[in-house]
């Protein structure tokens, strides 16, 4: 049934007890044309294209755990396309035009709010390189901009512009189509269109082994839930990519690290925009609630935990409380943290495996929720035809081997 005003009115005269459940929950069928492993956002929203774009009907996505527990619903939210290389740039880009109208695509409010991202410059070097990418994003088409202190203030009336501190600001970047959006809101939207195209998700199915025929292509998954049988799979599955590849005998260049997360009591409305630091690894935006939603830096050490250390934390707090003065006599409500899985130029892999119907999407580190419907779109088309997206086709396994690196370490917003 879809969501519309007609229907919330039709069901408001029986309690409205009589909308269907959002997704079906059915039992594993014996084989399938394609499995994807991992129920985030990435995964679902692969499944999804393949359904709707590709015609693939007889579709699996997997995940030991529940519909989007993953990092889908631990990270920040944050939406932008203002990286430097052009390859990124198209990439991150595809993802911002299809969240302009993503709610109307899957009739479910994703909450997209193009409230604006701004980059901070506290040095001579962080005013050198964001000049570099608002120049470099606009060459692309890229809405970027380039603000003094006095119009950063102006856009964010808390921000601290203060001389008399460790970080002063001596400007800042600014993209208006950046902005958040709601992340379960994302993986629930995405699960239920593709549902209703007969994509079967099957949440508490961990994949224990993948199996491979005598010339050494997929055959089908070994899971808790029993055997099934299929010809091909996509690995979407985050700060675990490397324990699932390995199964099939794959090693890839990925590190996987805790990365951390704090959300204050709820506020009225004073944060209009989403602000990040480089130079000191923070950044905050207000969520819909009113509570101040606080990232803070990649732990230094490699982990599966999904915890992290406490000097992190008041680390970014540290930096927050002087960035936002306003905010210091604020308490936390909660933190939390998620696993990132981190490849060597910061770049996602989003291709073909050496193993034959095996594929992969994944590295994408701090920045994977921004690019989930271009992420899920581009690796629909690879996964169901077996070749690359025009816009995935550079970010390949291969370029490790190659040395064609994307190198996007100085453009993420927090320190990798």
């Amino acid at each position: 049934m879809r969501f519309s005003f007609a229907n919330l009115v039709r069901q408001s005269f029986s309690g409205h007890q009589g909308w269907p459940e959002q997704w079906r929950d059915p039992e594993p069928k014996a084989a399938y044309d394609a499995v994807i492993i991992g129920a985030g956002g990435h995964g679902l929203a692969t499944a999804y294209y393949m359904a709707a774009e590709h015609g693939l009907r007889n579709i699996a996505v997997v995940d030991k755990g529940w519909l989007g527990g993953g990092n889908t619903g631990r990270n920040t939210t944050i939406i932008r396309s203002n990286y430097l290389w052009e390859e990124s740039e198209a990439l991150y880009d595809h993802a911002l035009d299809l969240w302009q109208d993503l709610s109307q695509v899957l009739n479910y409010n994703v909450m997209y709010s193009p409230r604006g991202c701004m980059m901070l410059a506290h040095n001579i070097h962080d005013v050198q390189v964001f000049k570099r990418h608002v120049h470099a994003n606009r060459l692309a088409g890229i809405d970027n901009e380039w603000l003094t202190p006095e119009e950063a203030k102006e856009f964010c009336p808390i921000l601290n512009t203060s001389e008399r501190v460790r970080y002063p600001i001596l400007g800042a970047t600014l993209q208006r189509r950046g902005g958040v959006a709601r992340h379960d809101a994302v993986a629930w939207g995405y699960a239920r269109a593709a549902s209703a195209l007969g994509v079967d998700i099957l949440q508490r199915c961990e994949v224990k082994g993948i199996t491979r025929d005598a010339s050494g292509a997929v055959s089908g998954l070994d899971t808790t839930r029993g055997p099934i049988a299929t010809r091909r799979v996509g690995v979407v599955a985050a700060g675990n990519t490397s324990v699932v590849m390995g199964m099939a005998g794959v090693r890839l260049p990925l590190e996987s690290y805790p990365l951390q997360a704090l959300v204050s009591e709820p506020v009225k409305p004073m944060m209009p925009c989403v602000v990040m630091s480089n130079t000191i690894h923070a950044y905050m935006s207000q969520s819909d609630k009113g509570e101040l939603v606080i990232g803070a830096g990649t732990d230094s050490y490699i982990s599966y935990s999904q915890t992290g250390g406490l000097h992190i934390a008041t680390h970014t707090l540290d930096a927050i409380c002087e960035l936002f003065p306003a905010v210091r006599r604020l308490r936390m409500l909660r933190s939390w943290g998620g696993i990132v899985d981190v490849t060597p130029d910061r770049s996602p892999i989003i291709g073909k495996t050496p193993v034959p119907g095996l594929f992969v999407n994944c590295g994408w580190g701090t920045g994977g929720f921004k690019a989930t419907p271009g992420s899920g779109h581009v690796f629909a088309h690879q996964v169901a035809t077996g070749e690359p997206h025009p816009i995935n086709a550079p970010f390949t396994l291969d370029r490790f081997r190659t040395g064609r690196l994307i190198d996007e370490a100085a453009a993420a917003a927090v320190a990798h």
